[in-house]
């Protein structure tokens, strides 16, 4: 890992093999670390890229920011490391910030990959979520909430206890309110159709965060993109499906254009 000023800001950055150059980007709250399950495989065959997003991991944490913010930061890491073209993946917010890079600069992004992604929202998904079930979650603090909640995050609530911190945080709670407050109001659908990278959209069957119609119209709204759906995953399909999902990437970055 390595501390590079992107932007005006610190943002904490990982690179691992050769060839193609494969950015990682992370969902909200959490870091690079959530990516790391697939970044070592990929790392194999591509230059896997990941970072700790502004606000997030041991990057520098802003008192406000923008989800525009996020996009000109990877533009800038692509600019850091001289990259022409790059393959780009997201998983739920960092889908956002990936719809945001390949809307932004098409030509400088061939293949993308959404995972868990919606196209637009007026509040995060997270706390959606909480609002709609806030009688059920009151008094609790927000290990308690997660628990509470992952029954609507995941297929398997059980066996995704072991993964529990895939949906926490370690950041206090202003760090975090500033994390979502970055991603309101945001809207990507009049803007999608210019995307020009080959797509694939994963989503999970049981996602109560970010539901398969969500990541349906992202690849409805981008000229030849795939939809896959899997059917026994919700929010975490890398760690609820993880072989399925690891070949699923793999073969859609292998083919041919």
């Amino acid at each position: 890992m390595a501390l590079l000023e992107i932007n005006g800001v610190l943002l904490n950055v990982n690179t691992k093999g050769e060839g193609q150059p494969l950015l990682l980007i992370h969902g909200v709250g959490g870091d690079s670390t959530q990516v790391e399950i697939i970044a070592e495989p990929l790392s194999r065959q591509y230059q896997v890229i990941r970072l700790d997003c502004r606000g997030h991991g041991l990057s520098s944490k802003p008192a406000e920011y923008t989800l525009h913010d996020h996009v000109q930061d990877i533009i800038g890491i692509m600019d850091h490391f001289k990259l022409d073209s790059i393959y780009l993946l997201g998983v739920s917010m960092g889908s956002y910030i990936a719809q945001g890079v390949a809307i932004a600069v098409p030509e400088r992004v061939s293949k993308l990959v959404l995972t868990v992604p919606k196209s637009n929202g007026l509040t995060p998904s997270i706390q959606r979520l909480m609002k709609d079930n806030e009688a059920e979650l009151a008094g609790l603090n927000f290990h308690e909430v997660i628990l509470k909640l992952l029954k609507y995050l995941t297929y398997d609530p059980e066996t995704m206890i072991a993964h529990i911190d895939l949906f926490e945080t370690k950041l206090t709670p202003a760090q975090f309110a500033a994390a979502n407050k970055a991603l309101e109001n945001f809207d990507f659908r009049a803007q999608l159709p210019s995307v020009t990278a080959k797509t694939l959209v994963i989503s999970g069957k049981h996602d109560g965060l970010n539901p398969p119609e969500e990541g349906r119209l992202c690849a409805q709204l981008i000229l030849g993109a795939q939809f896959i759906e899997m059917q026994y995953s919700g929010h975490a399909p890398m760690y609820e499906e993880p072989a399925l999902y690891l070949s699923t990437i793999q073969n859609f970055l292998t083919e041919q254009n």
